[in-house]
């Protein structure tokens, strides 16, 4: 029997490399940035105002005379001189000898004064309101780690650099296999029950950046399955195929049938989702996942999602009430992550184990591992990985 790590071991060593390939940022959102990228420039690029208001040279404030106003965009406004308040407005490039931005609702009066007018000033921090050049990254200095999956704030500050495409990996492109003979839609009182795993599945690849070029129904016929597949293998050229049951030692186990010879079946020291599978089909990687729905999302979580796609690592939290492991068996239950008022992480476990309560299993937000033979009071650390 495997444990959790060796066949995640097993998993990854099967599946080879992603393509680098050149996305415009439009495109670009979700992907895996392929390799680290340095600030080009300091951002901001200059001093610029971070409200609509008075530029001065005194933050003592006072009576002062309004002198000519500083837009956005203005390249060469005149140094401030003793004396005078400029209007400059949020985002303009701050004049030289700027000590302080005053908004202009906290001035006498509240709205901008012609130049030439004067305008009363109230006392102020020095260097209020001033967003100094390279406060948020520093010229040269790193700016998104190779790795990280680029989300809509990761795409500005690649913008804010200049940059209009990016390299990141191709996501991977998977055929999905689920079904059996008893999964229908036509006739669900006579037994059949319907596909819940075939859009779970299609919906975790979204949420992990994998995509789904093709998907396969199985009925109990391991002939027709392995003709199938090999047929959307030759038109869509895959990089792994994802299946969903018929991996125990059942009778009708049709995906063990078809792939036992040429490869692995067996079972992790889990629950759920013990029985797994990891074959071949020519040159492209089977992973084999348990049916049952719970089974399935777990296993995607802890086997697909981390190795075709990209998932949140795992880290240590605090487990907020009393529970016991199972004697030889880790256990990944589903839980709710949060945090004290303090700061630090909780996990609570949500009820019901079983590997058929999906719909008990909607509001988790993390699968929470309780280790083999455990005895864990609250307040003890455990592993969490979040969904």
């Amino acid at each position: 029997m495997r444990t959790y790590e060796e066949h995640l071991s097993a998993v990854r060593a099967v599946v080879t490399a992603p393509n680098v390939v050149t996305r415009s940022l439009l495109e670009a959102d979700g992907m895996v940035l392929a390799k680290s990228i340095n600030a080009t420039y300091n951002s901001p690029r200059f001093d610029n105002s971070q409200m609509d208001g008075y530029a001065i040279t005194d933050p003592a404030g006072g009576t002062l005379t309004v002198g000519a106003t500083v837009a956005a965009g203005d390249t060469a406004a005149t140094p401030l001189k003793e004396g005078i308040a400029t209007p400059i407005m949020t985002g303009a490039k701050v004049p030289e000898g700027t000590k302080a931005i005053v908004p202009v609702e906290f001035c006498e009066p509240s709205t901008f004064v012609e130049q030439g007018g004067t305008v009363t000033i109230p006392a102020v921090k020095e260097g209020q309101y001033i967003r100094k050049a390279g406060s948020d990254v520093e010229e040269g200095k790193l700016l998104i780690p190779g790795g990280t999956r680029l989300l809509p704030a990761a795409i500005s500050a690649l913008a804010g650099q200049g940059y209009t495409e990016v390299e990141v990996y191709a996501p991977a492109r998977i055929v999905v296999v689920t079904g059996g003979a008893e999964i229908g839609t036509a006739n669900l009182s006579a037994g059949q029950i319907p596909d819940s795993n075939g859009p779970m599945i299609a919906a975790l690849c979204k949420e992990y950046g994998i995509e789904v070029v093709a998907y396969v129904r199985t009925n109990d016929d391991p002939g027709i399955l392995r003709s199938d597949l090999e047929g959307v293998v030759r038109l869509y050229q895959p990089d792994a195929i994802v299946t969903s049951g018929g991996v125990s030692h059942g009778k009708f186990e049709v995906v063990r049938q078809v792939f036992e010879d040429n490869g692995w079946f067996g079972h992790v020291a889990q629950q759920p989702g013990g029985p797994q599978g990891l074959a071949h089909l020519g040159d492209v990687p089977v992973i084999c996942l348990p049916g049952n729905p719970v089974s399935t999302l777990v296993s995607f979580r802890l086997y697909v999602g981390p190795v075709l796609g990209h998932s949140r690592p795992s880290y240590i939290s605090r487990i907020m009430q009393d529970v016991d492991g199972l004697e030889s068996r880790d256990q990944f239950r589903r839980g709710v992550l949060s945090h004290s008022p303090e700061g630090m992480g909780q996990a609570e476990l949500l009820p019901g184990a079983g590997s058929h309560l999906i719909s008990q299993a909607m509001s988790a937000t993390a699968l929470i591992r309780i280790p083999a033979g455990a005895h864990l009071k609250a307040g003890d650390p455990v592993e969490v990985f979040p969904i």
